[in-house]
């Protein structure tokens, strides 16, 4: 007997020893990860250059490094041309050549390298724009003959342009340096917008430049504009397009003389081979036009449209222009989601891929039959080409056989796979997207992962998988939420909870990574973390997102305490008595919210959250977003009671006479979006009325914390906070 014990004990320490215990992440691992940035596929579909960034902790830094590696198989190797911190690689559409963009001559510039398709040798770099202010977002023209990008310009300089282009440069330089020079910083302001989400705006605007590579030239493509080309937007980008024949160019413009009261991008045309041509307006939406792109054979041009003006959060539709005909139709007439991006197919197709988030995911979709006897479609529509996690980037080889996309789960950042798209196996049922129109279901997507960034490190760390339920709201929609279990979780144990609210407020929880809200990361020093998509949350249809609006503190509020009742009903190893409420943004509002209208949490912190939603307006830079969601501005609902007026009905700061609960409450000062003032109010009601708190300051952040020791500094104190009101007394 005691032969056959010692054999099971050694059996079970050769087993041990083969599957080493995992631990828990930490904030040192995140810092760790390799962050994927931009990607670009060759145009013979062989090769696949891609940018990395780094953090340097100690040093308090970011660098991105460009790679390269074969789409069939390969190890990755740097990109022999670039140096650390270069970015944007673009490969030729003849493959001969690569761009990028490089500071290493001090201003960022385009760059320019040969490339031999046939070994990935990358050779003879050279700068090819000089421009008196930073260069970006350049793009090739399919010939080859010239490149397109953006930089920031006084637009009462001269123009840019062939021949010319000194005299400009100049100007522009001289004009920044004797800003820099002055003794006087003060600022001028003649228009609202003077400021956005972390800067002042200034006098400069952002333009689109054509450059020769031949040459060099450059040309101004929208000269003395006093709007910004193309307007801001969180996803970046250059949110421009060339045609195929490189004759035109699309872009972005909005050309409201107020923009922080519009939301109307339109979308533009211009004809490049006319030096005096005029930009021609194509888009007829009155709300948000972004993101045009051309079909491979140039009949086409496709965008993304929101219908209603004003409303940020608005369906983002999939609008075809006709170029012949000047006529746009949408799409995806019945499909309750937004496109968040697409992308041609390749040439030889009449494909667009997409991708939309749908109940805590966004998988990839596809349309076929673009442009068949007219603009129509065949009956065919196929969405989920992919499951489980988010999916973007979204780059067709040009023989049609991969999709090349960027993948990230809950618990693993961001990794570029290639989706074999003939592996498809489907089957038809009614899905009513428009008259005539079917789905189809599509399984065994070969999915062919192309960079392992971090599978070394993301092996040895217990990162517990996205769990998902759903819930009945009160006037009876079905909604979503979602848990994450502790590392060496015990079913027998009790856990206390993480109740984690999404910004937005239209957001989303999902099997999504983050690096600000990481959810294993809040999970990972022996919590259970509670997330659910409230009314206002995107990915449920439209309507559900609608539902938010006018409505800060109700629906939504009482969506995420019955959430919480049901997953404190279904997991026996949630601990009630032991809850922390944590969001930021929207979801540091609704932490405000409820710490006037709920006891039910020993603790909560409230990251730029707005605290008096009439301070917030006339304080904020994006006035449409306030003015759409409380229904007007201030002076509309003066001399009537507060529950007829939004910004007192849903006024945490009215509710202060019943906070209680332990509160953390951050905020930084170049957070343009929910002014610093909102926090100082905010905490200043607490430390009057006793209750205890604390207050996080960063004078060197905005909206988000994105330098790496400011970010230690916030999840130490924010864990702390929780951990001092959470955790069982020793």
């Amino acid at each position: 007997m005691r032969k056959y014990t010692l054999l099971l004990a050694l059996a079970f320490v050769m087993v041990s020893s083969a599957q080493p215990v995992k631990r828990p992440m930490t904030f040192e691992d995140m810092m760790q990860m390799k962050r994927l940035g931009e990607t670009a596929v060759s145009p013979d579909g062989k090769w696949l250059a891609y940018s990395v960034t780094s953090v340097d902790l100690d040093q308090n830094t970011k660098t991105a490094e460009l790679w390269l590696q074969k789409i069939e198989g390969g190890d990755p190797s740097k990109l022999s041309v670039a140096k650390p911190g270069d970015s944007g690689p673009q490969f030729s559409a003849d493959g001969t050549r690569i761009l990028f963009i490089s500071g290493r001559e001090g201003g960022q510039q385009v760059w320019l390298a040969d490339f031999d398709s046939a070994n990935g040798a990358a050779t003879n770099a050279r700068k090819l724009t000089n421009t008196a202010t930073d260069a970006d977002n350049a793009q090739w023209a399919p010939d080859g003959k010239s490149i397109v990008f953006t930089a920031a310009v006084y637009p009462e300089c001269p123009a840019i342009r062939p021949q010319e282009g000194a005299v400009g440069n100049k100007c522009n330089a001289d004009r920044d340096a004797a800003l820099t020079a002055s003794k006087v910083k003060a600022q001028v302001f003649t228009h609202l917008l003077y400021r956005h989400w972390n800067h002042f705006t200034g006098e400069k605007r952002s333009h689109l430049f054509a450059v020769s590579v031949e040459n060099g030239e450059m040309r101004d493509l929208t000269p003395n504009d006093p709007h910004d080309v193309p307007p801001f937007s969180l996803e970046g980008g250059g949110g421009f397009a060339i045609s195929p024949d490189s004759k035109e160019l699309a872009f972005t413009e909005n050309l409201d003389p107020n923009p922080a009261i519009s939301t109307n991008a339109d979308i533009f045309t211009l004809n490049l081979a006319d030096p005096a041509a005029k930009p021609v307006k194509v888009s007829t939406a009155p709300g948000g036009d972004f993101n045009p792109a051309y079909s491979p054979d140039g009949k086409y041009l496709a965008w993304r449209s929101q219908a209603r003006p004003g409303y940020e959060s608005d369906k983002f539709r999939l609008m075809l222009y006709d170029r012949a005909s000047k006529t746009a139709k949408d799409l995806l007439t019945n499909f309750d989601r937004w496109v968040d991006e697409f992308a041609w197919g390749p040439a030889s197709s009449n494909t667009i891929y997409f991708t939309s988030g749908d109940k805590g995911e966004a998988p990839v979709y596809e349309i076929d039959g673009i442009g068949l006897n007219g603009v129509t479609l065949r009956n065919k529509f196929i969405p989920q080409l992919t499951k489980e996690g988010e999916y973007g980037g979204l780059l067709p080889t040009s023989d049609g056989k991969y999709l090349v996309v960027t993948r990230v789960t809950v618990n693993a950042p961001g990794e570029v796979t290639a989706l074999d798209t003939e592996m498809v196996g489907h089957m038809l049922r009614s899905f009513g997207l428009s008259p005539g129109m079917s789905e189809v279901i599509v399984h065994d997507v070969k999915q062919s992962p192309l960079t392992h960034l971090n599978d070394v490190l993301l092996a040895q760390l217990d990162l517990a998988p996205l769990e998902s339920f759903w819930f009945t709201a009160a006037d009876k929609t079905k909604l979503q939420g979602f848990t994450i279990k502790p590392p060496a979780f015990d079913p027998a144990k009790k856990y206390p909870v993480k109740f984690l609210i999404h910004g937005g407020p239209q957001g989303a929880w999902g099997d999504a990574w983050s690096y600000r809200w990481n959810a294993e990361l809040f999970a990972a020093n022996g919590y259970v973390v509670v997330m659910i998509n409230p009314r206002g949350s995107t990915g449920y249809g439209q309507t559900v997102v609608d539902g938010v609006n006018g409505d800060w503190g109700g629906k939504p509020f009482t969506d995420l305490m019955l959430g919480l009742d049901y997953a404190e009903q279904h997991y026996s190893f949630i601990d009630k008595s032991r809850e922390c409420a944590l969001g930021a943004s929207y979801g540091g509002y609704m932490a405000n919210w409820v710490l006037g209208h709920t006891t039910r949490f020993k603790c909560i912190v409230s990251h730029d959250g707005m605290f008096d939603p009439e301070s917030a307006y006339g304080s904020t830079e994006e006035m449409w977003f306030n003015e759409w969601e409380f229904k007007g501005k201030p002076w509309d609902y003066y001399g009537k009671p507060d529950q007829a007026n939004p910004f007192r009905k849903w006024a945490p700061m009215l509710s202060a006479k019943n906070f209680k609960t332990p509160t953390l409450v951050i905020h930084s000062q170049l957070d343009y979006r929910l002014d610093v003032s909102e926090g100082y109010q905010l905490f200043n009601t607490l430390q009057r009325l006793n209750v205890p708190s604390k207050m996080l300051y960063f004078p060197d952040e905005g909206h988000w914390v994105l330098k790496p020791q400011n970010a230690r500094l916030w999840y130490k104190t924010v864990n702390d906070w929780v951990d001092q009101w959470t955790k069982p007394a020793n």
